[in-house]
């Protein structure tokens, strides 16, 4: 089948994931609330599967992370640390008409023709305005356009009746100072906090304000040494979290990609400086020389190799829940476009049908996290070194991941159209959400070939709590087998159990307690015994 269209496709998967039960839009019947999000059933699944594959792969196959579960609102003085209270935001403009706020970032350039009014008046009120205008229209729009724009400006402003005054016109190319829906004139860009504020305690003071927390990571860096001493972990070693975070974004936009709440899998893994690495090994291995194939740590590791380290080990889990590296691209920060505290940062991006977007950041940031909370907490964050004999305070890398996006990507990614037979063999469409089994919210649905033969509905259900204890499964006796195989084909479940009268043994003992078990992507089935149905799917989804 020829492939959809880019926003034709984005809008089909919107579709689908309120129809099928992965997302909906968050109070939707009071209206809805921009840039909020909720998970049906099927999203639920989804997210706590990513989730438990993550920690798994981080804590429990690893001896040198463990995890972390803070507190969503913290001290104040962490996000003046962290320089969230100061740096913290966006430049936004708004509107001068409709008072739409726009990212000064991402206005689209705009070529034409430029209207200035220096203001306007209605004789029959007898009232004046003064405030300047301009309306940018490009050159296949006539000058009413400008005009009108202008006067409805004016109109907001108390005059009923605008005359303009001071009509002039410029050639603009490329400009970002109008409003790409109206060609109306923006505001002068402006820092805009993106931390949403709240107030701890009965009473709304300055000295009770708090905030939600905007990223998970600060509190690993302020439970750092704790974590350090409990654990019984020595340097390096990392310290994870999952977990919610805010941010009041000026423009949520692409479904859920980009949210006002939403929750990050975030890992800081601490490291040596590489003077330690330097007095300890005698040198620093680093990117320029000869590496294998595949990296291993190794004590003479520098903060470059270990960077490059975790770029690796996240590009290799992605591959391991279904997204392959020809989905992913895998960007290196110039030198401009770091933050000021890294030193090298790259950007793990996935081809979302919108464009190339953001899945998860490993930055490599120095000792300035720890660094700045020993400055501000006036506690040290200095770890001795048993085996360097050296005291000093620990750089971090840090891989970043967002859970919502990453759960969009699979969802994009899983995506497709394609034709299958129905019950007499002719072709029809059919919607196919290809999730590795590893990370589908169903893992195997359980059909009875009839719902009106009772010894078939016993045994399938007999089937499926056989299944229950190791996997999420689905019972459906609803319908057409064929229909129910396309609903779960729909929902990305990768395997089918159909119960039928071989089953039974009515055909003979041979096939009696097998039944058929349907591959989701090929629709091909097989014959399984029932006793061995259990280990089968267990491999097949882990």
């Amino acid at each position: 089948m020829a492939e959809p269209k880019t926003g034709e496709l984005m809008e089909k998967i919107v579709s689908l994931c309120k129809r099928r039960g992965f997302i909906f839009q968050s109070s939707e019947i009071y209206g809805g609330l921009n840039g909020f999000w909720d998970y049906g059933p099927l999203g639920a699944e989804l997210k706590r599967n990513i989730k438990e594959c993550w920690w798994r792969s981080m804590t429990q196959l690893r001896e040198d992370v463990v995890g972390l579960d803070a507190s969503i609102i913290m001290h104040p003085k962490i996000w003046e640390a962290s320089g969230h209270t100061s740096t913290f935001s966006d430049l936004m403009v708004d509107c001068l008409l409709t008072k739409k706020r726009f990212r000064a970032d991402q206005v689209e350039p705009q070529s034409g023709t430029a209207y200035f009014y220096t203001g306007a008046s209605d004789a029959s009120g007898g009232k004046e305005s003064k405030d300047a205008f301009s309306v940018l229209i490009p050159a296949s729009k006539h000058v009413e356009h400008a005009r009108k724009v202008a006067k409805q400006f004016y109109q907001e402003r108390g005059i009923e009746n605008p005359t303009l005054l001071g009509e002039r016109t410029e050639e603009l190319k490329d400009s970002t100072r109008y409003n790409p829906e109206n060609g109306g004139l923006l505001t002068e860009p402006r820092p805009f906090n993106l931390m949403l504020k709240t107030y701890v305690g009965p009473v709304e003071s300055a000295e009770n304000v708090a905030y939600l927390r905007p990223e998970t990571a600060q509190a690993i860096f302020v439970q750092f040494k704790t974590t350090l001493e409990v654990s019984r972990q020595r340097v390096p070693f990392g310290i994870c979290q999952i977990g919610k975070a805010f941010r009041n974004e000026i423009n949520p936009r692409n479904f859920t990609f980009r949210s006002r709440e939403f929750e990050q899998m975030e890992l800081e893994f601490f490291i040596r400086p590489d003077e330690v690495i330097q007095k300890l090994a005698g040198s620093v291995a680093s990117l320029s020389d000869p590496q294998p194939s595949t990296l291993n740590p190794q004590p003479n590791w520098g903060w470059e190799l270990w960077h490059k380290y975790w770029v690796e080990q996240r590009i290799k889990w992605y591959e391991s829940i279904g997204l392959g590296r020809e989905t992913l691209v895998e960007y290196w920060q110039k030198k401009g476009e770091l933050a000021h505290y890294a030193r090298a940062t790259v950007d793990i991006l996935f081809k979302f049908p919108f464009g190339t977007q953001e899945l998860e950041g490993i930055a490599a940031r120095g000792d300035f996290d720890l660094t700045q909370h020993q400055k501000f907490s006036g506690k040290s964050m200095e770890h001795f070194d048993e085996e360097a004999k050296a005291k000093y305070v620990p750089h971090v890398i840090e891989p970043s991941a967002g859970v919502d996006r990453l759960a969009l990507a699979l969802i994009c990614n899983a995506y497709c159209e394609d034709q299958a037979p129905d019950e007499k063999g002719k072709l029809e469409s059919r919607v196919v959400m290809k999730f590795h089994p590893r990370i589908a919210p169903i893992k195997v649905a359980v059909f009875p070939l009839l719902k009106n033969k009772p010894a078939l509905v016993e045994k399938a259900k007999a089937v499926r709590d056989l299944l229950r204890p190791h996997m999420t499964v689905f019972y459906d006796e609803a319908g057409a087998i064929g229909r129910r195989y396309r609903r779960q084909d729909e929902a990305g479940t990768p395997f089918g159990v159909t119960v039928d009268f071989d089953t039974l043994g009515e055909k003979g003992p041979e096939l009696q307690d097998t039944v058929t078990l349907r591959d989701r992507d090929t629709m091909k089935q097989e014959r399984v015994k029932i006793s061995e149905l259990v280990s089968l799917l267990v491999e097949k989804i882990r």
